[in-house]
């Protein structure tokens, strides 16, 4: 007999954002990290090959999962320490990304404000380091706290043992999210109270002095990001996506240095290595296929970064669409686009 909290034979069309057709031998709707005891030692899952999921917002699925989803909905989130610098806040993995950041906002926590309406789960962000408007998750994390399913163990891991870089981590880089070894099950964020406001990013500033904001607030900040994504991002409810598709790519200054000679309009960000991070919208959109469809996949019309669902589509049809736009792009520029989703 299953666990109450085990569906047998799910559909997985509702739990990505992008809406792909898929279903799950098992899923497991995780409240407690208790319940992935149960799971390591039951005989029927166990064995069964695992995918942590979190919102289903940095997901595309290729076909049905033949193993055990494990959906992450562990609630909670409070301050649970506090020095002279900081704020020390831990969120379960389950709880909403956004409704956490807003959360600490209204605590007069400010920290995470650039982050705002970012889709997916506390759990999901270190894995993918997501960020925006020249924030990481990582450059505010503290530790996260896992288990590992083969030893049924709880361990931690500090933001060193990580090793966070550009929508990376860790757990990508040894693949513990795709095969559900080892399972974030709360993450506590380091919120410095010697706040300084990170509004450079040209569409943030934009917006900012748009609404007349010299000295912006976090919560003036915050407001400011989840203007400037509604436009510029469809949401998921009416229109399925997964956010921004392909990374911004990150290539050696010289080759930045004869893009940008050949393309001077390039949106180019320098980065501290040395390397400069480039626009892929920008280079997408100059390759032809903004608001461009392959069947019912295309490039939004309002953003070039955003792969859009208009119906129907499934996980073949949206891979073929990035190995387009990637061929193009790279023909274009001599440029290389990766995606940031998961392929599963």
């Amino acid at each position: 007999m299953l666990p109450p909290f085990v569906q047998a034979d799910a559909d997985l069309a509702p739990l990505n954002t992008l809406a792909l057709p898929a279903r799950a031998a098992f899923l497991a709707t995780v409240t407690h990290p208790d319940e992935l005891g149960q799971l390591a030692v039951h005989p029927d899952l166990a064995r069964r090959r695992r995918f942590v999921l979190g919102g289903g917002s940095n997901l595309v699925l290729t076909g049905d999962v033949d193993g055990l989803v494990l959906r992450m909905a562990i609630p909670g989130k409070a301050l649970v320490a506090e020095d002279d610098d900081a704020w020390y806040v831990r969120a379960g993995a389950g709880e909403s990304w956004h409704d956490f950041v807003r959360w600490t906002l209204a605590q007069g926590w400010p920290g995470l404000e650039n982050l705002s309406l970012i889709p997916g789960t506390v759990g999901s962000a270190p894995i993918q380091n997501i960020g925006a408007y020249g924030l990481e998750a990582g450059d505010r994390f503290y530790r996260l706290e896992a288990r590992d399913m083969a030893t049924g163990e709880d361990f931690t891991l500090d933001r060193e043992a990580c090793r966070f870089a550009y929508r990376d981590s860790r757990f990508k880089q040894e693949g513990w999210h795709l095969d559900g070894s080892h399972v974030i099950t709360a993450v506590t964020f380091r919120l410095p109270k010697a706040w300084q406001p990170l509004t450079r990013y040209a569409d943030l500033a934009k917006e900012l002095e748009a609404r007349g904001l010299t000295q912006p607030s976090a919560r003036d900040i915050s407001d400011a990001v989840i203007a400037v994504r509604q436009r510029k991002l469809p949401d998921p409810a009416t229109l399925p996506n997964a956010g921004s598709f392909f990374q911004n790519p990150v290539v050696p200054g010289p080759v930045a240095a004869s893009l940008v000679t050949t393309h001077p309009h390039l949106p180019h960000y320098p980065q501290p290595d040395g390397r400069v991070k480039l626009a892929a919208g920008w280079l997408i959109e100059q390759s032809g296929w903004k608001g461009r469809a392959l069947g019912p996949a295309a490039m939004y019309e309002k953003q070039a970064l955003v792969l859009v669902n208009r119906g129907g589509a499934t996980g073949a049809q949206v891979a073929a669409l990035m190995a387009a736009v990637q061929a193009d792009v790279g023909e274009k520029f001599g440029v290389e686009l990766m995606p940031e989703p998961i392929f599963l």
